[in-house]
């Protein structure tokens, strides 16, 4: 079975790869119209890479990649123009709309959506913000380029395995960028929309290594770190949380502490 390229070579060009294209095309030019149809279609333990382009509109739908359809290629026509997005809330097995579980998987120029938090007014009785995840990753060899994800709490649940996101777009304000992944993110915008919170400090990264042997964590390169209000770059959600930030830009919303110990104070 075929392992993904390494990060450097691989720059879209799997096209000689493909063994399959799929269309999917909400106005019936297609193969199917919903991404999820294109997804149940593959073969059970395929090992050969299958292409699925999802034209431009909004998918409004929950899209699982269960562990037994590795070699996946999601291909969009922009972050700006092919959205998947759904309105949810809860953990993030149930509720993200994006659920991947399977391995070798790539997704270009698409942006995954949480709406529920979004959506609600708030200020009102009974609407407070709660975690509703875009993406939820659970699965080694994944890469992501020029993709966005959009919610406000929970973002992005970097959760297992080996991850790399090139040129992504990630916004949120609580924690929107966590789990026990061993991820990268290279020349992605971060930004944290905490102005929503009403002056209290938000989260970006809650990263989840739990001992001197667990080999996750989470390095921002070259990343565009903004946001709206007071926020943390992190706060730790196990007692060996490990977030590196290397030549990224940040701008003034960053707190000058820069972390929380959250409920390790102390452990530091």
């Amino acid at each position: 079975m075929r392992s993904l390229p390494p990060i450097q070579s691989l720059q879209y060009n799997l096209r000689d790869e493909i063994a399959k294209t799929i269309i999917v095309d909400q106005s019936g030019h297609g193969d199917f119209n919903s991404v999820q149809q294109a997804i149940d279609s593959i073969p059970p333990n395929n090992d050969q890479w299958i292409r699925i382009h999802i034209t431009a509109g909004v998918y409004n739908e929950k899209v699982v990649i269960p562990k037994e359809k590795p070699f996946i290629l999601l291909d969009g026509e922009g972050s700006s123009t092919t959205v998947i997005q759904f309105n949810d809330f809860g953990n993030a097995i149930n509720s993200s709309t994006f659920q991947l579980w399977a391995e070798n998987f790539v997704a270009k120029g698409i942006m995954f959506k949480n709406t529920y938090n979004l959506v609600i007014p708030r200020g009102s009785d009974g609407n407070k913000i709660l975690p509703a995840p875009a993406t939820l990753i659970a699965a080694d060899m994944v890469k992501f380029y020029e993709c966005g994800f959009i919610s406000v709490q929970d973002t992005l649940a970097d959760a297992i395995g080996r991850h790399y996101f090139k040129s992504c777009y990630i916004e949120g304000a609580i924690d929107f960028i966590w789990g026990g992944g061993q991820s990268t993110y290279q020349d992605c915008t971060i930004n944290a929309t905490t102005g929503v919170l009403g002056g209290i400090s938000g989260y970006i990264t809650a990263q989840g290594r739990t001992s001197t042997d667990d080999n996750s964590g989470y390095v921002f390169d070259s990343c565009n770190v903004m946001g709206t209000g007071p926020v943390y770059l992190g706060r730790a959600y196990r007692q060996y949380s490990r977030v590196v930030f290397y030549k990224s830009y940040m701008y003034d919303s960053i707190v000058p502490e820069g972390w929380s110990s959250w409920t390790y104070a102390g452990q530091e």
